[in-house]
């Protein structure tokens, strides 16, 4: 398993109601796209969530966070969140809501 399959359709069921969404696998895992934009995704059992560079230090100060890496390299501006961090759907809905506010902060391509 890339991925969990009941987190990418909790996922999925938030996003379905927002326009400008689309799904991608990318990094063993399944990304959302907002506008093209990556704003999250899921890997493993994680949430992978797009929070910025300057935001990413006081995020992962929150429970059930840390760094996202690949190739052993820290990826700036991303945070898995445990699966404890999405249990609720107050939770996922959370950050999802940071991704977004990120992703529609930065410019167009």
């Amino acid at each position: 398993m890339a991925y969990s399959p009941s987190l990418a359709a909790r996922v999925r069921s938030i996003l379905v109601r927002r326009h400008g969404f689309a799904e991608k696998r990318m990094f063993g895992g399944l990304c959302f796209l907002l506008h093209g934009k990556i704003c999250v995704g899921v890997w493993k059992d994680s949430l992978l969530v797009r929070v910025g560079v300057d935001q990413a230090p006081q995020t992962l100060e929150k429970p059930f966070t840390q760094q996202m890496t690949t190739g052993g390299k820290p990826m700036r501006g991303w945070i898995l969140v445990e699966p404890d961090g999405v249990d609720s759907d107050t939770q996922l809905q959370g950050w999802i809501d940071t991704a977004i506010e990120i992703v529609q902060s930065l410019p167009e391509k």
